[in-house]
């Protein structure tokens, strides 16, 4: 007999109460109970019902269960979920984990190592079907029922385990898939959500195996290849986010070595989704072998489900039910690859690179969009130290280093955009680089694109002025380090150069684009309060524009790594 007992939820709406009966009576008898939303006619919020769902365990119940209601059960669902309480009743567990998420890749990395269990990482806890203990639920509601209307249930539920110190963990395999009949939520402009890796006939496994702390977690979203980056600290936990490009590179890697034959000659039927594939998969096999893995995957079925998902997952968001099934063959085929090529670029992991670029001391880097910036230009080559306060910039450069970076004047101002970044070469004159809206990994929330994509992240209306502000002038965190690179290595005669777009962007246009690479909430509009002072001009004065470098961001997908990054750090990083 075990001590651990689980009662269960179904949480539903009215609408949906058919799908919820079904799958309640699809359990043993008592196993689940339906549970439905306390105002059906309002706002729709899925942590409404959530929370309704959580107080509803049983008297005796040790855990509970919450599961949504459009989901399919694996044959031996209710045998796992008893085994996985037993080797860790205190931990919540997802038992679901989405094919483009970040936790999704945790899951892969997981399943190839042969793991059934991962340790959730920098991003929402999945809440389509979650175990938590009795005292975890019971404080989760109260938690929860002084936040409604705040944040998305399963960010709330990440900020809440994170607050609480409360070890979190995903299946792999999942343990159900989303029957996705639609969102009441709002979720279904992501396209088909599917999970990383089910299994319907999986018998379970050795739960107590699990991967616990993965250093890089490669993900394919929103057709490009990308992945989180531990930071080794000092200070809190948290993660970089970077594209697979510029992660391997920053260790001396050249996917273009490793290129294998039977991608190159395949006549793939989407190129781009097939290229971004094989680089997210061959990120992957460099990081399994890497971090200590080993050379070899597990040769389970578990396995090979999860990295056949990685292209279906990758272009989700663009492409019909109808076109994801024509192409994940391919994409399966193109993914084995990826990975194997990228075991055998792992054996030399250790090797360090040559840095040819120049000696760079960058000021101002402790903060997350100093973190990004160096870490930028050491993965192009450049030797990068920190600046000290002792160190001051005004002392110009020393014998040393080729150049500075200071970033303390970017002040990143909540009517006007951005100052500026200096850079100061030994044989070059100090250049002011005019950055305009800065936004991307790293930003602060407060600027006029950060307050656009911060509203739409808690489902709440982009709100404009009237009459319009000023037009904005994005330049993207990527395109800021790639300026810099320029700059150090073909120093201008200019001393002040402009980095963004000559086009600007409108409010109106950049709330389109927040809407469509967000979340597709409403627009406000309200009267423009008057202004004591002139607006900044920052513009630059006609300053000219920086030679041999554009930007290359584009901006939906710029904007969609910002609200990545705004989710998962900088909401932790503030402590809200």
């Amino acid at each position: 007999m075990t001590r651990y007992r689980i009662s269960g939820s179904v949480m539903t709406h009215p609408k949906r109460l058919a799908a919820a009966g079904a799958l309640a009576r699809s359990a043993p008898p008592g196993a689940l109970h339906v549970v439905t939303d306390p105002d059906p006619d309002g706002e729709p919020s899925a942590l409404r019902t959530a929370l309704v769902a959580w107080s509803s365990i049983e008297e005796g119940a040790t855990h509970h269960l919450v599961l949504q209601d459009d989901l399919i059960l694996s044959g031996a669902f209710f045998e796992r979920v008893q085994r996985a309480v037993e080797q860790r009743p205190d931990a919540a567990l997802a038992l679901f984990a989405l094919w483009d998420s970040r936790n999704g890749a945790a899951v892969r990395l997981a399943a190839m190592a042969g793991a059934r269990w991962v340790r959730a990482v920098n991003e929402y806890f999945p809440c389509l079907a979650v175990v938590l203990p009795r005292e975890v639920a019971a404080d989760y509601v109260r938690y929860g029922s002084s936040r409604l209307g705040t944040w998305p249930d399963d960010i709330l539920l990440r900020q809440f385990l994170r607050s609480r110190g409360v070890p979190a963990y995903v299946a792999a395999p999942s343990l159900v898939e989303h029957d996705d009949r639609g969102s009441i939520s709002g979720n279904a402009f992501r396209g088909p959500r599917r999970s990383v890796c089910f299994l319907p006939d999986d018998r379970g496994g050795d739960e107590s195996i699990s991967l616990d702390r993965p250093q890089v977690v490669p993900f394919f979203k929103n057709g490009t290849a990308q992945c989180a980056v531990r930071v080794a600290g000092p200070g809190p936990e948290r993660w970089l986010h970077l594209e697979c490009t510029e992660y391997l590179s920053g260790l001396g890697v050249n996917v273009n070595r490793y290129k294998s034959a039977n991608v190159e000659l395949t006549e793939a039927p989407d190129p781009e989704a097939a290229r971004e594939t094989w680089l997210t998969a061959f990120t992957m096999g460099f990081a399994h072998r890497a971090e200590g893995r080993g050379d070899v995957l597990s040769r389970t079925a578990a396995c090979a489900e999860a990295l056949a998902t990685i292209g279906p997952g990758g272009v989700s968001a663009r492409q019909s039910e109808e076109r994801i099934a024509a192409l994940r063959a391919n994409l399966a085929e193109v993914a084995a690859a990826g990975v194997t090529a990228g075991l055998d670029a792992g054996r030399t992991a250790g090797a360090r690179p040559v840095r040819s670029g120049r000696r760079v001391t960058v000021f101002g880097a402790a903060s997350p969009l100093g973190e990004h910036v160096v870490h930028g230009l050491a993965a192009r080559g450049h030797r990068v130290t920190l600046g000290s306060p002792a160190d001051t910039a005004a002392a110009g450069t020393r014998s040393n280093r080729d150049a500075l970076v200071d970033l303390r004047p970017l002040r990143q101002a909540a009517d006007g955009g951005d100052t500026g970044v200096l850079v100061r070469s030994a044989d070059g004159p100090a250049v002011t680089l005019r950055t305009g809206d800065l936004y991307g990994p790293g930003c602060s929330p407060r600027t006029p694109i950060g307050r656009m994509v911060w509203n739409a992240l808690r489902s709440r209306p982009v709100v404009l002025t009237d009459p319009p502000g000023r037009p904005l002038r994005p330049l993207h965190t990527y395109d800021l380090v790639g300026a810099l690179c320029r700059v150090l290595d073909d120093p201008p005669a200019a001393e002040v150069l402009e980095l963004p777009e000559e086009t600007a962007v409108s409010p109106g246009a950049m709330a389109e684009a927040v809407l469509s690479a967000v979340r597709p909430v409403g627009v406000e509009t309200v009267t423009a309060p008057p202004r004591t002072a002139p607006v900044p001009d920052v513009r630059g004065a006609g300053a000219p524009r920086l030679q041999g470098w554009k930007p290359t961001v584009d901006l939906h997908h710029g904007l969609h790594t910002y609200m990545q990054w705004l989710a998962y750090e900088g909401l932790a990083l503030s402590g809200t």
